[in-house]
């Protein structure tokens, strides 16, 4: 079925689904909200100039809070929602109180440009996630195979059930 990079592309694109899985390490609650990042990852990107980003911010708290901007030394990053099927760029999401700001496949993702160099398998890309009112937080984003599937066995929010049996 992948006959091309570009058909390997849409369907890495279409098929991988990101679950979050709970805390890892968790900002300092000192100003907003409780903010804890995981399953952050790239998926080596098949051009040289542009990626898409995954990962799931949790709120422990209870004042929701907003992701307002993403930066990187690798390039430029926009964020990105997807509402029926059409992918547009956003100024800020929110993260609920007591719930999850998720980017998977398909949905919401961080968009790089511009890319000073092209991310390999094995490599990490460092980005800062800024929020309306909590401190920023720096993640690491490891960069896995084109064809990476997240392990989807923590899925608390399965309204929409895109589990394929291939």
């Amino acid at each position: 079925m992948s006959r091309g990079p570009a058909l390997a592309a849409v369907a890495v694109i279409g098929a991988l689904v990101l679950t979050g899985c709970g805390g890892s390490d968790s900002d300092s609650p000192a100003s907003g909200a409780e903010l804890s990042v995981d399953a952050a990852y790239i998926p080596q990107p098949v051009s040289d100039s542009m990626a898409a980003g995954f990962l799931t911010i949790t709120n422990e708290s209870d004042a929701a809070d907003e992701l307002t901007s993403v930066t990187s030394d690798a390039g430029e990053v926009t964020v990105h929602e997807t509402v029926d099927g059409t992918m547009k760029e956003v100024d800020r999401l929110e993260v609920p109180a007591h719930g999850q700001l998720v980017f998977k496949s398909g949905g919401n993702h961080l968009m790089f440009e511009k890319l000073k160099q092209q991310p390999k398998q094995g490599q990490s890309v460092t980005v800062e996630l800024h929020f309306a009112h909590s401190d920023p937080v720096t993640v690491e984003l490891p960069v896995k195979s084109a064809t990476y599937r997240p392990a989807a066995g923590h899925s608390e929010n399965s309204e929409n059930s895109e589990h394929s049996g291939h």
